[in-house]
């Protein structure tokens, strides 16, 4: 019998393809306040977290509770960081993105108030405050691509820190595994033109090659269900 191809695999739900939660620190996401209410903390560590690529800040809360909130660049322990309706616009500090004035750098932005952050939170990236309307406001992601958020959705001002992190080189395979090890991914993966014809719909022949479409339909099944899903075009783009 052959073998199930990866995205087989990973639908059912191994432990080789779960995510180590058990090792993150906590969920980030904002610090929750009320309408009209500013909440003031201090950052008492900034600690690395194997959820994600860059460092989150330890806080401390007026009541003593302690939370994990991302950091951005130039955050540093001992530092006070403030999240409410009316805070001074600096890195760190949280509040609704009607208060942000435009071309401000902002990370953490969320997708519906009080989801606690959805975009722009990957380390060394930030999003743009464009513009404000009455009932909208136009961020520009780090994509590029502009976007309409609700004035009530919450972001983070500044950038994310551990920026650069892409432009050192892993060097060597040991250096991949590990970092993979934290991941919800298998490491190394296979191509599916070394394989066996019986082991992916991409092996066997005489040479590596396809040897058949690489595009296949949106609702093709499972165990063909490879290459590029449903693709809109393909070749170079002239």
């Amino acid at each position: 019998m052959g073998k199930r191809i990866i995205s087989q695999n990973r639908g059912k739900g191994t432990p080789t393809y779960t995510a180590p939660s058990h090792k993150y620190r906590a969920e980030i996401k904002h610090l929750k306040f009320k309408p009209g209410e500013t909440i003031t903390a201090e950052i008492i560590d900034i600690q690395h977290d194997p959820a994600r690529n860059g460092p989150v800040a330890l806080v401390r809360l007026p009541d003593g509770r302690k939370e994990f909130v991302l950091a951005v660049e130039g955050m540093g322990i001992g530092d006070v960081i403030q999240a409410g309706e009316n805070v001074e616009i600096k890195p760190g500090n949280t509040t609704y993105l009607k208060n942000i004035p435009e071309g401000t750098y902002i990370c953490n932005v969320e997708n519906q108030p009080m989801d606690g952050g959805k975009f722009a939170r990957a380390s060394g990236t930030y999003a743009i405050v464009v513009a404000h309307e009455e009932d909208r406001v136009l961020v520009q992601m780090p994509s590029g691509r502009l976007k309409w958020f609700d004035p009530k959705c919450r972001a983070t001002i500044g950038i994310v820190a551990g920026g650069g992190r892409t432009e050192k080189p892993f060097v060597k395979a040991g250096k991949k595994f590990h970092k993979m090890k934290s991941k919800a991914a298998k490491y190394p993966r296979v191509r599916g033109v070394a394989m066996n014809a019986v082991d992916h719909p991409f092996g066997g022949g005489k040479h590596q090659h396809v040897g058949r479409p690489k595009t296949v339909s949106r609702n093709a099944p499972p165990g063909r269900k490879v290459g590029s899903i449903a693709a809109r075009r393909t070749g170079v783009r002239k």
